[in-house]
């Protein structure tokens, strides 16, 4: 989850989901289907319009939404304090006490709360709510977002994503993950360190690799193995070639190779790991059963007893995963990178439904955080107004 969009993509085996192909130039950005289609494998992502920047608002029936609207990074959320005003979701969380307002990018960025909160009042008088309970529910409605987008991802897939933990990373992720679990029935989520600059990270250590893909059809009963291993041997030497030219030595290199098959008469494919070696009717038994088990564990059912089509063959030639040594980077100043972010309660009074507490760093700094009950959704709400 980052400043304008969330994406999931679902990963089994430490291997994530891949689709053949995506689409470009959509006319409606997060609209299935109003693109144009590219025939490139890529890692299988569901997208929707729910960032720290989506901008929250009232519509004409008197129910909040949130995004896909973003106020981007210029001005940005109105915490940023570079001209925005639109309340966001950044601010509903700093709001809720999910950002320190003084540790913002490592500390060398101070949030404006007042900001913030002036933003999401406007939302706050439209709905008859308090700022709090406002702010509550725009981070419950983008939370809910994501998850209802999640659960069809996964139903599309075959998948039951309760069996799957939570990897929340990008500058919100982590943000959202605990409700976001909860919603999903999730058991577990990892927040790794770091989690705004994850995605950074996975384009220096993904591996290198090249996708090749060549169309033959013809049943499976009926093809031409000849043909159909020469398209598969000049498409795994093609990328040999470009991985010895990297520098990759040809003991490193791996192969797999798949192909797309449907039942005869059907619209849509089912990618199939071929077996290894040269191909030919002998392997013809071996690749229906994995095409049938692969349908099976889509759409839990059977298929009809019609012939089996091939339609597109693909070879995916790939280098060893790079070898990295994480290490502990020094200490920087400030309570988070010192271990002095853990706050004690010293005392507490009453204020009608809120309940105030005075709490001291390790530096022996004293903040007031304001604790506030939504009768609406049962949920004890933390607000930090900013430093007097």
């Amino acid at each position: 989850m980052g400043g304008t969009t969330a994406k999931a993509c679902l990963i089994e085996d430490g291997q994530p989901l891949t689709a053949p192909e995506f689409e470009v130039a959509r006319a409606y950005r997060f609209k299935k289907g109003s693109g144009l289609p590219v025939k490139v494998t890529v890692i299988e992502l569901i997208e929707i319009g729910a960032g720290g920047g989506s901008v929250a608002w009232v519509d004409s029936l008197g129910l909040l939404k949130v995004g896909p609207k973003s106020a981007g990074a210029e001005p940005g959320p109105a915490c940023y304090g570079r001209g925005g005003t639109e309340p966001t979701v950044t601010d509903a969380d700093l709001i809720l006490g999910y950002l320190d307002p003084n540790y913002f990018l490592g500390g060398r960025m101070r949030l404006d709360w007042s900001a913030a909160e002036a933003a999401v009042r406007r939302i706050a008088d439209r709905l008859g709510l308090s700022v709090v309970e406002a702010a509550w529910g725009i981070h419950e409605v983008v939370t809910e977002n994501m998850a209802a987008a999640a659960r069809v991802h996964a139903v599309e897939r075959g998948k039951d994503i309760r069996q799957f933990p939570l990897f929340a990373f990008g500058g919100a992720g982590p943000v959202h993950v605990y409700r976001l679990a909860q919603k999903l029935g999730l058991k577990r989520f990892i927040c790794p360190p770091g989690a705004g600059a994850t995605s950074a990270l996975g384009l220096l250590v993904a591996p290198l690799a090249f996708d090749f893909v060549r169309s033959h059809y013809g049943r499976l009963d009926s093809l031409d193995w000849a043909v159909v291993n020469r398209i598969l041997a000049e498409m795994e030497a093609e990328g040999r070639a470009l991985l010895d030219r990297a520098g990759v030595p040809a003991g490193d290199v791996a192969v797999a190779r798949s192909v797309d098959l449907r039942y005869s008469g059907q619209g849509h494919e089912v990618n199939v790991g071929l077996p290894d070696g040269e191909l030919g009717e002998a392997l013809v038994g071996e690749i229906l059963r994995r095409f049938v088990a692969e349908y099976r564990r889509l759409y839990h059912r059977a298929g009809p007893e019609v012939p089996v089509e091939a339609i597109t063959w693909r070879v995916k030639v790939s280098g060893p995963r790079p070898a990295i040594a994480p290490r502990r980077a020094g200490q920087r100043p400030g309570r988070v990178g010192q271990g002095t972010g853990r706050l004690r309660r010293a005392r507490r009074r009453r204020r009608g439904r809120a309940v105030a507490y005075w709490a001291t760093d390790a530096a022996g700094t004293r903040s007031q955080h304001r604790v506030e009950h939504c009768r609406a959704h049962r949920q004890w709400l933390y607000g930090i107004p900013p430093e007097r």
